[in-house]
């Protein structure tokens, strides 16, 4: 009996040393050779910027739409090539465009009072800018305007810049990052020039196949494509999504798909002036 306990003691004693051993030589020689040879993967990166993006986005469910689109316009420059620089651009876009089409106020924004005789065509080609924006911002249902009536005015300057490898169509205001809106379905031909200019040559409602006008009772809800002139001759069309379920207008042979929530947004703020490009 003692011989067993005599063995299993000394089991436990060279068992124990031949582990630390393992663990204080043999595998730390592992470690240093795969090392060596580059195989060793590092300890992953601290995610330092995820407070900064936390408190933006915090400023946005607070209200307060101003300060969180400033913090994210920082957030983005500087981590270019963050974890969460996407994000912050998805979320960007939305506060750019939460502002501009309601009443928030903000310094781009100016009052203009109705007179007798004014119609929305003919304020928006004096203070340049579309009949469906003022529509928008100003939270109207009809084109019917009232004299007195206070309609707060923008006067953006948008361009597109379409990136094809990416999936993204891009709007940018005045040269700088407005918003981007993310491409859901490309019907392209394969051999295209890596650099296109083109122009919104039209925005287009269709409701049960019919083209309708900006004025109609059906335009609310109808379905928003936008036409490219130029070089790339194709359409940004829309796509079913959760707050269009069914789409009457069957999509154009050639162009992008996107949500058609984005089509419709996206219409209400270009117009026939509008540059685009369109890059890989």
């Amino acid at each position: 009996m003692k011989w067993l306990l005599v063995l299993l003691l000394a089991l436990i004693i060279f068992g124990g040393a031949a582990w630390f051993g393992y663990n204080s030589f043999y595998k730390e020689e592992i470690a240093v050779k795969k090392e060596q040879r580059g195989e060793v993967t590092p300890a992953p990166a601290p995610d330092i910027s995820l407070p900064e993006f936390q408190a933006a986005a915090q400023l946005r469910q607070e209200g307060k739409l101003a300060e969180a689109r400033d913090a994210l316009v920082v957030f983005i420059q500087k981590y270019p090539a963050g974890m969460h620089v996407e994000e912050a651009k998805d979320l960007l876009g939305e506060i750019n465009v939460d502002i501009l089409l309601s009443r928030y106020p903000s310094p781009e924004k100016t009052e203009y009072v109705v007179k007798s005789g004014d119609v929305l065509a003919k304020i928006s080609r004096k203070l340049k800018t579309t009949p469906e924006l003022i529509m928008r911002m100003n939270n109207m249902s009809g084109t019917m305007l009232h004299i007195g009536e206070h309609l707060l005015i923008s006067h953006p300057d948008f361009s597109i810049v379409i990136q094809r490898k990416a999936n993204l169509v891009v709007l940018l205001n005045h040269g700088v990052f407005f918003k981007q809106y993310h491409v859901r379905e490309a019907k392209l031909s394969p051999k295209q020039p890596s650099k296109i200019t083109a122009k919104v040559a039209e925005t287009m409602a269709w409701k049960n196949g019919i083209r309708i006008g900006l004025g109609s009772k059906d335009y609310i809800g109808s379905t928003r494509w936008i036409r490219l002139a130029g070089a790339a001759a194709y359409t940004l069309y829309s796509m079913p999504d959760s707050a269009h379920l069914n789409l009457d207008q069957p999509p154009p042979p050639v162009g992008l798909g996107l949500a058609a929530s984005d089509v419709e947004e996206l219409s209400s703020l270009v117009n026939n002036r509008t540059p685009v490009t369109i890059i890989d």
